[in-house]
């Protein structure tokens, strides 16, 4: 599937019924109006329109020939039409509940996603990329290295995905999976709007987090989206950064918060800081007093994520007496902050551990 955003949509001219084998995008992340417009291009009665959206989006059907409501010839005709649905590659369960599934796509390329529930809501950790190329030193995915962009519809599938799995409504999601998302701003923006208005997930619950790319930040605020923004940032200063995030270089940690401060009165909305806490690194108090002068006067708040180990490096998690250390520097230098442990981490699906392998 190509890298760009493509129409859901076949061209007018373009008929299944004579060129059942030509090659058409996927339907899921198309709306209602969408796949009333494909319906009725095929010739059918714009009422299949909805028919199709409901299979799509509630009865989770993976092919057309199995949408009992529509008439057995017409089924015959579309069957070739890709619904576009992956497959789960693999699957494991940590003592958490929270579930990792590896997804195998179309052409073959293998994704992860990961389902985390609780006892009042179901998050799912999507991906954007196949792959991811910001290197980031201590995640798993970035030592991969960067494969190709997601479609839309290869994005809306990992919900749907866990959705059935669990046999339970998903209620959010955070874009923290693998890959860069505002590296693929056109089809994240996709999938947001299919997720919001498709999948029925309230803006507000939906959460893009970033490294930070130059000028994409300022672009997805002229959208005017109620999600959450997270920037991940995991160090108060450039040298720093640019040890842990290699591509930082390029982008100067003081160009990266203006473009943040420029977010917050663009859209009226704070922003998330995610900061990986690394033992002698980067969670010395020093380093937590840097960060609330970078911060202070913003409107944000500070995520703190002790780091989850991986193999391909040899970071260590801080202990909870220099974790608390940090916060309380935040807290009294009047900085909003919250320690976030990540869920399935004995399944290799917690942050910074997706690798898209067993």
């Amino acid at each position: 599937m190509s890298a760009k955003s493509v129409s859901v949509l076949p061209s007018p001219k373009t008929s299944v019924v004579q060129q059942p084998n030509i090659s058409i995008p996927p339907l899921v992340g198309a709306g209602l109006e969408e796949l009333t417009a494909w319906v009725h291009d095929q010739g059918q009665p714009a009422y299949r329109g909805k028919q199709l959206y409901e299979w799509i989006y509630q009865k989770g059907v993976r092919s057309l020939s199995d949408i009992s409501v529509f008439p057995k010839d017409w089924r015959k005709e579309v069957a070739e039409v890709p619904i576009g649905r992956s497959n789960i590659h693999y699957r494991s369960v940590a003592p958490d509940d929270t579930v990792k599934y590896l997804l195998q796509l179309a052409d073959s390329q293998i994704i992860e996603c990961v389902g985390i529930p609780t006892e009042k809501r179901l998050t799912v950790c999507v991906s954007t990329q196949v792959g991811c190329p910001m290197a980031c030193d201590f995640c798993a995915t970035g030592k991969g290295g960067y494969k190709r962009n997601l479609a839309r519809y290869e994005i809306v599938d990992q919900v749907l995905t866990v959705q059935e799995d669990f046999q339970r409504r998903v209620s959010h999601v955070v874009f923290m999976g693998m890959g860069e998302p505002l590296l693929n701003t056109d089809n994240l923006i996709g999938a947001i709007k299919s997720l919001n208005q498709d999948v029925g997930i309230g803006q507000r619950n939906l959460t893009v987090s970033t490294v930070g790319i130059r000028d994409r930040i300022r672009q997805f605020a002229q959208h005017q989206l109620q999600v959450t923004l997270a920037v991940s940032l995991h160090a108060p200063n450039q040298a720093l950064r640019e040890q842990l995030i290699p591509n930082a270089h390029a982008y100067p940690i003081e160009d990266l918060l203006a473009e943040c401060r420029e977010y917050v009165k663009m859209t009226g909305r704070r922003v998330s800081f995610e900061y990986i806490l690394l033992a002698g690194v980067n969670d010395l108090p020093e380093h937590a007093l840097e960060l609330a002068r970078c911060l202070r006067g913003f409107q944000s708040h500070v995520n703190l994520i002790p780091y989850n180990p991986i193999t391909e490096a040899d970071y260590k998690r801080p202990n909870q007496n220099r974790i608390q250390a940090f916060v309380k520097v935040l807290k009294q230098q009047q900085i909003a902050v919250s320690v976030r442990y990540s869920r399935g981490l004995e399944a290799d699906a917690a942050c910074g551990q997706l690798r898209a392998s067993k």
